[in-house]
């Protein structure tokens, strides 16, 4: 701001205290505003900001629940508005943060099957996916969840022995999820 008054004003002690100042609250302006409008995405909105949207979709409050999962929470209900379709199914289990769903239906069983193909193992917010999921489904329709492990047929494929395996001290939660490529 001092760039903006006359060189006379520049040497005034009167007038360097007071841009001094406005200049504080300018600065903390600007930071509110920037912090105001991080709130209108679900991506940037701090946890004021994620209460408000949970609020206003009519979510129940997720208070202390980590910031990604609520902000999946709250993506998911937004793409779960509309006809509901294999792909909104799919749209909104892929939106819990996990990685690729595949969405296969059974008409002639009145269900459908989502399996998580990758990552392996299960969602650690697999409830939230199942409470999304059940939201937006006809009723009729019943739903099941499949997830992907390592199955033993993938370690044949290998040039490597179980002993070379067991050298490693794998747990068995970290074996059944292993991906083989790349071991």
């Amino acid at each position: 701001m001092k760039g903006y008054i006359p060189d006379f004003l520049r040497s005034s002690q009167v007038f360097v205290s007071l841009l001094d100042a406005e200049g504080v609250e300018f600065d903390q302006l600007y930071t509110n505003i920037e912090d105001v409008l991080k709130q209108f995405y679900v991506e940037t909105a701090t946890e004021t900001g994620l209460a408000l949207w949970e609020q206003m979709l009519g979510l129940s409050s997720y208070a202390g629940k980590p910031l990604d999962q609520r902000r999946s929470r709250i993506i998911s209900k937004l793409r779960g508005m509309g006809t509901v379709t294999v792909n909104l199914i799919k749209n909104v289990a892929e939106s819990y943060v996990y990685g690729t769903v595949e969405v296969t239906e059974h008409p002639e069983l009145y269900s459908f099957t989502v399996k998580f193909v990758d990552p392996r193992g299960i969602p650690p917010n697999l409830d939230d996916v199942k409470a999304a999921i059940e939201e937006i489904k006809p009723a009729h329709l019943a739903v099941d969840y499949e997830f992907s492990y390592l199955v033993w047929d993938e370690l044949d494929g290998l040039n490597t022995t179980w002993d070379q395996l067991d050298a490693h001290s794998y747990t068995w939660d970290e074996l059944e999820v292993l991906d083989p490529s790349t071991y």
